[in-house]
């Protein structure tokens, strides 16, 4: 050996934390699907936590009109309304306050919320992009009973790269119109949602 690696070798053996990131890590899936409200499997790394993982973890995506949604109804189930009212655009100097709390009131006795979305539409107007898609969901209350709902749900993003003055706005709700409907969720889902 030379002196270069017997002087690794002997780093490695003084400090056990070398060799440990020296150790290439275990590959990662490459296409991980999180589904709020339902996991298949831990986490990376999940068998070193005191905690167990929780049946509805936390899910905070907006880089897609599903994404969003998907996060919305996560939040909601899990009675984190403040970061559900986060997923809608709100016009400046409206009374904020008053609506989340009217917002958040609208949930008080939802349980859990299943959600499925269909495909998405994307138009681009004028540095931004409106999103539409379809979503059905059936929510669950605290008294066990269960309500279905289907529908569509505007989205907007201001042009990343065009955002020069703060904040930045991250993909929004600009607009949901979900009615009552009866069936299952696939049956409920509308097939498409046209841009307004």
């Amino acid at each position: 050996m030379d002196r270069l690696s017997v002087a690794l070798a002997a780093a490695f053996l003084a400090c056990p934390a070398l060799a440990e990131v020296a150790t290439p890590a275990a590959p990662v899936a490459a296409d991980v699907t999180v589904v709020p409200g339902d996991v298949e499997a831990p986490p990376p790394g999940a068998d070193d936590l005191d905690e167990p993982v929780p049946d509805n973890p936390y899910y905070d995506n907006r880089s897609t009109a599903a994404a969003v949604i998907e996060s919305l109804y996560n939040a909601i189930s899990r009675q984190e309304y403040l970061r559900a009212w986060s997923y809608f655009e709100h016009e400046d100097g409206a009374d904020e306050q008053a609506d989340f709390e009217a917002f958040a009131a609208g949930y008080e006795n939802t349980d859990t919320v299943q959600l499925i979305v269909g495909p998405e539409v994307a138009e681009g107007a004028a540095g931004t992009i409106y999103y539409t898609i379809p979503a059905a969901i059936e929510a669950t209350m605290t008294d066990g009973t269960a309500a279905s709902f289907a529908g569509c749900y505007t989205l907007r993003l201001a042009q990343p790269g065009v955002q020069a003055t703060p904040p930045f706005r991250p993909m929004s709700i600009t607009d949901g119109e979900l009615d009552p409907a009866q069936g299952s969720l696939e049956a409920i889902l509308p097939g498409s949602c046209e841009p307004q």
